[in-house]
């Protein structure tokens, strides 16, 4: 009887004894599962270092892009505006110098710090419209008196001619018999075409045509060019070729 007992205590013992163990095998288990889940929290809860630095420095790229591309609009309003002026040549007109089509780079700043010259290929406005932007040579300075007489000129009544190398072929057309007066601060533009070259020998006779000029007196006032109609200095051709448009062993043997 008394073994009886002791057999079932020591059953009950080995019961809870398990039972216990049981339970702290599961606490262990649950311990264990709030720990990987409160890591796993904690790595979710810390920031994406890499990803955020790509995404701020994709916008410092676009935003660096953005500044070069303003500066560079800005660059080029002002130089075109200022500094340079881009010309397409129209006719033929200054053959075989500038050709039609002809593509021209000219300095605006040329007659800002210094004085048009002979021999220069002027950017201007047409003093009969000033809407269209024409392109000659520079003759006569202002207060000279440029005669024309058989095809040559001469500048206040000296007897050696321009040298005028540069025309296309012998002057037949519109060729003696013109005096002009240049005003002050004024220039006188021919073509180095000169058998074709609407300049300053038609100019007045298109003002009175255009009904501009009511006289010839009037009319006279518009085959000269003044200073602040020069647009720019040309001073060489982009396309279809580059070359430079100074005159400069010209002016030096004047």
């Amino acid at each position: 009887m008394e073994e009886n007992k002791n057999k079932v205590h020591q059953d009950q013992y080995e019961k809870e004894e398990a039972k216990q163990f049981k339970t702290a095998q599961e606490v262990d288990v649950e311990s264990e599962y709030s720990e990987a889940q409160q890591v796993r929290k904690t790595l979710s809860d810390e920031p994406d270092t890499e990803g955020t630095e790509e995404k701020v420095n994709i916008k410092k790229e676009v935003f660096s892009w953005i500044r070069l591309i303003i500066i560079v609009i800005v660059v080029v309003v002002v130089v075109k505006q200022f500094v340079i002026v881009n010309a397409i040549v129209p006719t033929g007109s200054m053959e075989n110098t500038i050709m039609p089509d002809d593509r021209l780079i000219g300095f605006r700043l040329a007659y800002k710090i210094g004085e048009p010259e002979r021999y220069d290929i002027a950017i201007f406005k047409y003093p009969v419209d000033e809407s269209q932007v024409y392109i000659k040579r520079i003759i006569g300075l202002p207060g000279e008196t440029v005669t024309i007489e058989d095809g040559k000129i001469y500048i206040d009544d000296s007897e050696e001619p321009l040298d005028e190398s540069y025309l296309k072929e012998e002057w037949t057309v519109k060729n003696t018999g013109y005096t002009f007066e240049v005003p002050e601060d004024c220039y006188l533009m021919l073509g180095d075409n000169r058998n074709t070259s609407v300049d300053a020998r038609c100019w007045a006779d298109e003002a009175l045509m255009d009904e501009i000029a009511q006289t010839e007196d009037e009319a006279e006032s518009y085959q000269y060019v003044s200073k602040d109609k020069i647009l720019g200095k040309a001073i060489v051709r982009y396309w279809p070729s580059i070359e430079k448009l100074t005159a400069d062993e010209l002016q030096q043997t004047e």
